[in-house]
């Protein structure tokens, strides 16, 4: 049964788990563009180390920093559907609750509209291209979960992670494993 067959009402997974999920995706989104950014390219540079293309180096920094802003908000969201006050954000963040409120509130209001309507999603939002996720998550919450599983596996560091042996030692599922499944909704965040 695909996720499209459970409909935006009876998702498989909790609306701040579907948060959760949005916010792992950003930053699954984050380090790839971070990532990318590590390499010199075998033809990058001039024989004098300066730059075959100029502007290119803060074109992809510029791309880091609106998948950053991106992360930041999903982060906002996650914690505001799994029960955080403004008051609590705006702790965090080192302002008051009304200045967290304000900042938030729109990707908030439009997460919660995609939840409840992800055919709705436009797919192309984001001028970068990041916006088919967000409509792949709305309707498939349960396959985007199992692609952020094998994207964490494929990319677990061997030396640091892994015990002795070939097993994960984040398991099979490091991230579907870890989704409040549908029905067990944190208290909403208060005012």
């Amino acid at each position: 049964m695909s996720d499209q067959d459970f409909g935006a009402a009876a998702s498989p997974f909790s609306d701040a788990a579907r948060a959760r999920l949005a916010m792992a995706y950003e930053a699954c989104e984050l380090a790839g563009l971070a990532r990318g950014a590590v390499p010199v390219g075998e033809h990058e540079l001039r024989p004098d180390g300066t730059t075959r293309s100029p502007g290119s180096v803060l074109a992809g920094a510029a791309h880091v920093l609106k998948a950053a802003q991106r992360f930041f908000d999903a982060a906002a969201v996650c914690e505001r559907l799994g029960g955080a006050s403004w008051e609590v954000i705006g702790d965090v963040l080192g302002v008051d609750a009304r200045t967290a409120r304000a900042r938030f509130t729109a990707a908030e209001a439009c997460f919660r509209e995609e939840l409840r309507s992800p055919d709705a999603v436009p797919a192309t939002t984001a001028p970068d291209g990041s916006g088919w996720w967000r409509a792949y998550t709305a309707g498939n919450p349960l396959e985007a979960a199992l692609d952020l599983d094998d994207w964490v596996l494929r990319h677990e560091d061997g030396s640091e992670s892994r015990g002795g042996g070939d097993e994960s030692v984040l398991g099979p599922a490091p991230v579907s494993g870890g989704l409040t499944p549908h029905g067990e909704q944190p208290s909403p965040g208060g005012n």
